[in-house]
């Protein structure tokens, strides 16, 4: 059966995350949905690089299909798409891969971008896309304090209480903070990540940003491995998976 990767973009307020679950509807739902009505009804499970939760977007989100025929890419993005109307996602690319290609497991790099909207006026543009802080922040401190979570670490602090990984062991290879105007942008790459850690890091660097902590308290919360010193998990509109690296 002949195997395609998907670079997939979509809006996650709708859904309930990614991956399929028994209490709505999930964006691997409507893109297996989408895939059995041009694989003959057969089903087709779509596996996907990162199981992003309910309310996060992707960019560049990377799955894996093995359909019953080939296809010519071009007609098979746009023949996916045709049957994901009216719902915000979107086939970007389709590629022929060989039958050793895992969307997750080949993967060898994950990149995110959390946004914060740090201005006193509502949101109307980016509002459901990005995390609205009105209290001023210092950008240049949340960099610095970054700077710390930057390496091989327990990550316990910023791992979610039911996180099902085997380890709190992740090598977190790029961690930057930078301001543009009202946007401040925390961008993260890892081969992997935790359940909520994104997340995690960003809340607790805006807890730095609005000199609620110290730079130097991010540092001592790593160190402590205690999810009770997490300074907060910032809300799953702001964040986006950017790209996978294979």
């Amino acid at each position: 059966m002949p195997r395609f990767a998907l670079t997939i973009e979509y809006d996650g307020a709708p859904f309930v995350g990614w991956q399929r679950q028994a209490n709505g509807v999930s964006i691997q739902q409507r893109l297996e949905e989408a895939v059995a009505a041009i694989n003959g009804g057969a089903r087709a499970v779509v596996h996907g690089a990162g199981r992003t939760d309910a309310g996060v977007h992707a960019l560049g989100q990377i799955a894996h299909i093995d359909l019953a025929r080939d296809w010519r890419v071009d007609r098979l993005r746009d023949a996916i798409n045709a049957h994901l109307k009216p719902d915000p996602i979107a086939v970007l690319a389709a590629r022929a891969v060989g039958e050793d290609f895992e969307a997750r497991f080949s993967a060898i790099r994950r990149h995110y971008l959390y946004v914060i909207d740090n201005r006193r006026a509502p949101l109307a543009l980016n509002l459901g896309r990005a995390w609205h802080v009105k209290r001023p922040l210092d950008a240049r401190a949340m960099h610095e304090a970054a700077q710390s979570l930057v390496g091989r670490h327990d990550f316990t602090t910023f791992r979610a209480s039911e996180c099902q990984a085997n380890s709190p062991m992740r090598t977190l290879e790029r961690l930057d903070v930078r301001r543009d105007g009202e946007r401040i942008e925390i961008v993260a790459s890892a081969r992997s990540f935790l359940h909520n850690q994104v997340r995690s890091m960003a809340g607790s660097l805006e807890h730095v940003g609005s000199g609620k902590w110290r730079v130097e308290d991010l540092a001592l919360a790593l160190r402590a491995k205690d999810r009770a010193r997490c300074g907060q998990v910032a809300p799953p509109h702001g964040l986006y998976l950017v790209a996978v690296d294979y």
